[in-house]
């Protein structure tokens, strides 16, 4: 491959329990890199995929990375363009981390890169959305805003892309649990009921709402009594196993929160401090394995770095 650059985009934690696709920040660790450079013939091809065991299409319009280059090359004027792109997945696929958002982030931000577009990189998130999109079959941005921008990222409107960057305190550390099993988001989504309560939609916009002005305001004691999901996780912690289990141990062992991340498999708590959170994710993974279950764990502040070009 002539010429080429080599970009990563992040893992995301969505929803953060209290904000069902509105809210999500990224972490550090796992996500996905792509090697795009300069190609033989006209048009966007994907050489090869490595890291998804055979998972994945590497027709680029059926790709979520593909897609989202695919949008922004037409969109500039420059679909004809001869680019050959390698995807690398430093993620597990159908993990609740944001995998295909960070495909699609990825893959629109390599192009940005590479033909150096000259755009504003909240340019892109269109793009980006439309190849998450055919992943998960929905258009939401709450993976891909905060892969992309870095940060937490408040979602207002998904269908219009209106989106504020929130600040979020420092010395907060999530310990995220990756039990081996995968969920697709299409399945999960295909659980939860079309009606709530009322009591539990009011308390949960009270909590959603606190959440962001004690992040804001860095009332840490505040967030910790915000992280309480009435509408989606007692939908949901049927599908991943001994989820109520993992919840009490974190939870003894001083979280401030513990919730499913996305639409699950991966579990987070929030912390208080480093330690806190090495202490959880070590003993959630005992825990798992005590029980036949392989796990992998991360131990990760906020990324506020978001995308970015090696």
């Amino acid at each position: 491959m002539k010429n080429a650059i080599k970009v990563f985009a992040p893992a995301t934690i969505a929803n953060l329990g209290i904000g069902f696709d509105h809210l999500g920040l990224a972490i550090y660790g796992p996500g996905d890199e792509i090697i795009i450079g300069e190609g033989s013939e006209k048009g966007l091809k994907i050489k090869e995929i490595k890291g998804a065991k055979g998972r994945l299409p590497i027709d680029p319009t059926k790709n979520t990375a593909g897609v989202a280059a695919l949008s922004l090359l037409e969109a500039i004027g420059a679909k004809d363009y001869a680019l050959e792109m390698s995807i690398h997945k430093k993620m597990p696929i159908g993990s609740g981390l944001g995998s295909s958002a960070a495909s699609a982030v990825a893959g629109v931000f390599a192009v940005h890169k590479y033909l150096r577009t000259g755009l504003d990189v909240s340019e892109l998130l269109p793009h980006a959305v439309k190849g998450e999109q055919i992943a998960s079959g929905a258009k939401h941005a709450d993976n891909v805003a905060p892969s992309l921008l870095g940060g937490m990222v408040y979602i207002r409107d998904n269908q219009t892309l209106d989106y504020k960057r929130i600040y979020f305190p420092k010395g907060i550390f999530f310990a995220v649990v990756y039990p081996e099993i995968s969920i697709l988001t299409r399945d999960a989504r295909s659980v939860l009921s079309k009606s709530v309560s009322l009591e539990n939609a009011i308390q949960q916009a009270a909590n959603f709402a606190c959440f962001v002005t004690a992040a804001n305001s860095s009332d840490l004691d505040l967030m910790a009594r915000c992280l309480d999901d009435r509408l989606i996780e007692h939908q949901r912690a049927s599908l991943i196993p001994y989820f109520n289990e993992m919840k009490e141990i974190a939870m003894n062992k001083g979280a401030m929160g513990f919730s499913i991340s996305g639409a699950g498999p991966s579990v987070f708590a929030m912390c208080f401090n480093q330690i806190e959170a090495e202490n959880i994710a070590e003993k959630l993974q005992s825990f798992l394995k005590g029980k036949k279950i392989q796990a992998t764990t991360w131990v990760s502040d906020i990324n506020n770095d978001g995308a970015y070009l090696f």
